[in-house]
């Protein structure tokens, strides 16, 4: 017996409606009241808690000390940080004013940006190449050697891996050495204000490339044989393989990596460029982190130094915010999704 449009409404309203249900009949999380997610989860929020406690106290907190770049902050006003920042006066924005009137903030700047994108150029292809180059071995037991090889410089401090390039490269070092005694002038290339920006480069590849291989190959590890095999039976060379399969596979993590490093380009190595400021001057080796730590720590600039923080902070959030676009725009995850 058919019904009337009357008694079909009645009985849809009367219908209870559908909840959304995971495999195995259980309801979707987005489905699922709070307080039964987070008892489900109570494990892993429990793993995730010191690492949370730490980020707390370590990253967000002192956030609040930043109020000092608007602030004549005196350390000394005080028993204690907290009552020298209640008592010091306000200045507003004083010390972003006399940033930008400032001609050695500008040159910091500029020889941060220079050695960021010397390092964008030189470094960041390296790992991408030598994963290639180590996938493409054939036994394991030589891919896993040369791994190794690669990674070791990575536990090396900088104050060793420089010691290493002043042995090497310096004027008293053994290719100078050699040089000298074959009857040719030597060289001192750690002193060089016009090289310093390729060595301390080339300093990072040799001690960082081989962390950048880990991520890459561990990459490549998820890429499935069969996909190989298949290619090679349909007269794919082993140029054509890498194009198509390999390098794709490559992507994702490609793009995760520039982003990340992009928003690191105000940050090119303090203790490294510290380390060796000396040999090269302040006109060649001062960048933006050299730059806080001589105005903040060494003359006590406290204030000015945080103004300059905040700066580069919103300067480094701009460049995710934007590479993570363009990684969007590329058809990549980037750091977070859309």
């Amino acid at each position: 017996m058919s019904l009337s449009t009357e008694d079909r409404r009645a009985r849809e309203s009367r219908t209870p409606p559908v909840t959304t249900r995971a495999a195995g009949g259980a309801p979707a999380a987005k489905d699922m009241p709070l307080r039964h997610r987070l008892r489900r989860d109570r494990t892993l929020i429990l793993m995730t808690l010191p690492a949370m406690v730490l980020l707390l106290v370590f990253a967000y907190v002192p956030l609040a000390g930043n109020v000092v770049a608007f602030q004549d902050y005196d350390p000394y006003i005080a028993d204690n940080a907290f009552e020298a920042i209640a008592q010091s006066p306000w200045v507003g924005f004083e010390w972003f004013q006399q940033m930008v009137n400032d001609r050695l903030f500008w040159s910091a700047l500029r020889n941060t940006l220079a050695i960021f994108l010397l390092q964008l150029t030189l470094f960041f292809p390296v790992p991408i190449l030598l994963a290639l180059f180590i996938n493409s071995f054939v036994r394991p037991r030589v891919r896993a050697v040369a791994q190794a090889i690669l990674y070791l410089p990575h536990f090396f401090s900088w104050v060793l891996v420089v010691t290493v390039f002043q042995q090497m490269f310096g004027g008293a070092g053994l290719i100078a050495q050699t040089l000298r005694e074959r009857g040719h002038e030597g060289f001192d290339l750690m002193t060089d204000p016009g090289l310093f920006k390729f060595l301390i480069t080339f300093e990072m590849i040799w001690k960082d490339a081989g962390w950048g291989v880990i991520v890459f190959l561990a990459a490549l590890a998820a890429v499935s044989p069969d996909l190989y095999e298949a290619s090679a039976m349909d007269g794919a060379n082993r140029w054509r393989r890498m194009w198509h399969i390999t390098l794709p596979a490559l992507r994702p993590v490609v793009a995760l990596l520039l982003v990340l490093q992009v928003g690191n380009a105000l940050t090119v190595g303090f203790e490294q460029i510290l380390l060796q400021r000396t040999a090269v001057g302040p006109g060649a080796s001062e960048v933006l982190d050299t730059y806080v730590w001589n105005v903040g720590i060494t003359n006590g600039g406290f204030s000015y130094a945080a103004a300059v923080g905040i700066i580069k902070g919103i300067f480094g959030l701009l460049l995710v915010l934007g590479a993570n676009k363009v990684a969007h725009l590329m058809g990549e995850q980037g750091v977070y999704k859309k």
